[in-house]
């Protein structure tokens, strides 16, 4: 879903490569000039070298989302184990007030998952990221958590849930 852009641009060019291939065998059986030839297939190596650029971008970008999600879950469980009986106890309770205020305020499943995103302290970047999904969409999700929640931003967001307990 995230790469779907670069998806199309990819069948395209692959298009054009192989429309420009053949395009190169009917012109040499025609006596085309060195010249035509030599232009069609530097189209053809350009549109070569671009799905290949296309892909390694591709490639690198998933495998930086599937490093950041395990790093993600990693760190968790690590945060987890370290953390005293009573502080656990306060999270867990956070936690459930946390949840509790996302029921009130009627936010959808996903807008509680960039929510608590959002509240751990990833830039928008990063959630879109973990979540596999656009940037842009991360921010309208985000916006549409401040509007439910009545605040301004990521800010004023975070410190509803501690400003009380302060």
């Amino acid at each position: 879903m995230l790469y779907i852009k670069e998806l199309i641009i990819m069948i395209l060019l692959a298009l054009v490569v192989a429309g420009n291939l053949t395009d190169v065998i009917y012109d040499y059986r025609e006596g085309a000039s060195l010249a035509h030839l030599a232009i069609e297939i530097g189209l053809v190596v350009t549109s070569f070298v671009l799905i290949t650029f296309l892909s390694f971008g591709i490639w690198s970008q998933s495998c930086s989302n599937r490093k950041l999600k395990s790093e993600l879950s990693s760190l968790e469980k690590d945060r987890q184990a370290e953390l005293p009986p009573e502080v656990a106890a306060a999270r867990h309770s956070l936690a459930k007030v946390i949840q509790g205020q996302f029921e009130t305020w009627q936010l959808t499943m996903t807008e509680k998952e960039v929510a608590m995103l959002l509240l751990k302290g990833l830039s928008f970047k990063e959630i879109a990221a973990v979540r596999d999904t656009m940037e842009k969409t991360v921010r309208q999700q985000a916006s549409s958590i401040y509007r439910k929640a009545s605040v301004s931003g990521r800010h004023e967001f975070a410190a509803w849930f501690i400003e009380d307990y302060l």
